[in-house]
């Protein structure tokens, strides 16, 4: 599914109180009837945000692997599937690489890793293609396209090259509020 607005119509906003960075005012936010905020709903869901800062003094590898200790993963399996979440960005040549040598479009990947590490079944995605150039986002869109099936992805996004055939549904939100929710096939 795609979150599609302009800046400012609150796409972030839906997706930290997805991740359970945000506590609602209102209402509450349940997955499989797990509330948010629960470690069952943590182990469910991923984010990535807008901004992924490197760590200097970790690699590739390293990072993903630290992220999945912070999900509560022992760190022999976080260090095997730290290797796994790589491949499936298609970054393992770059796993030994400091992460602040890597170009924006790798960091991003690497932040993708980091988010499937643990087995999420929804990955949370903001503005994840910002940056990017043509081909890095044609490669981001192939390795999404490559996690279908397995998990369900909610990328929120300004633009609308990020509509691209592959997304099954669209919301489009303004100022706070869904004005679209559907299908993007019909």
């Amino acid at each position: 599914t795609v979150l599609l607005g302009p800046n400012g119509a609150g796409k972030s906003t839906v997706l930290k109180l997805a991740a359970s960075v945000t506590r609602p005012q209102k209402g509450r936010v349940t997955l499989d009837g797990a509330p948010a905020g629960t470690s069952a709903y943590r182990r469910a869901v991923a984010w990535m945000p807008q901004d992924i800062t490197p760590m200097p003094t970790l690699t590739a590898r390293e990072y993903v692997a630290y992220v999945g200790w912070l999900k509560g993963m022992n760190r022999t399996d976080a260090w095997k599937q730290a290797r796994r979440a790589l491949v499936r960005v298609d970054l393992a040549d770059q796993s030994d690489t400091r992460t602040s040598r890597l170009s924006g479009g790798q960091l991003r990947r690497v932040g993708v890793a980091g988010a499937l590490v643990h087995g999420a079944r929804v990955l949370l995605l903001d503005e994840p293609t910002a940056g990017m150039d043509p081909y890095q986002r044609r490669v981001f869109r192939d390795i999404l396209r490559g996690l279908a099936g397995d998990v369900r992805v909610l990328l929120s996004t300004h633009d609308v090259a990020d509509l691209a055939e592959e997304a099954d549904h669209v919301t489009v939100m303004y100022g706070g509020t869904v004005l679209h929710h559907g299908d993007t096939h019909t």
